[in-house]
């Protein structure tokens, strides 16, 4: 049925249900899994909404993120492990990150895309936004939302 499974995960309880969920799934089709998170760039200037540090400053909040990323990654790849998946890890640098989910899923040719949604509604939708619908909205490849 599936042969490659991307599950984007942010490390949040609810996501790690929906890692849980597809790692379960590509264990019953045996599909390979992706497992992807996606950092934030750290705001470069005051315009952008951060405070204005210094460049080893920001490169060393930016490794933090990242080492932070990896470690989450090991933890659904260890998973994956023992329900005898095959899990690829990527971190992506990206403010976008629905985009980055979709083109890390076009580039690995998953079938299936697998994340979760926090189910906000009203102004907090509009303020924090919603990757998830981004990620209906704009995908190609079907998209398994778990809540």
């Amino acid at each position: 049925m599936y042969k490659r499974i991307l599950i984007a995960t942010d490390g949040s309880p609810l996501s790690q249900k929906a890692v849980a969920s597809g790692l379960a799934l590509a264990a019953m089709t045996r599909a390979r899994v992706i497992a992807l998170k996606v950092v934030p760039r750290y705001p470069r200037n005051f315009f952008d909404g951060g405070l204005t540090l210094d460049v080893l400053e920001i490169k060393r909040i930016e490794e933090q993120w990242s080492a932070q990323a990896h470690e989450l990654l090991a933890k659904v790849k260890k998973a994956g492990t023992e329900d005898g998946v095959m899990v690829k890890t990527i971190v992506a640098k990206s403010d976008l990150v629905a985009e980055a989910i979709i083109a890390a899923a076009k580039k690995h040719d998953c079938d299936l895309i697998v994340m979760a949604s926090h189910g906000r509604k009203g102004v907090k939708r509009v303020l924090l936004g919603s990757e998830t619908l981004n990620v209906l909205t704009h995908s190609e490849i079907p998209v398994l939302v778990l809540r």
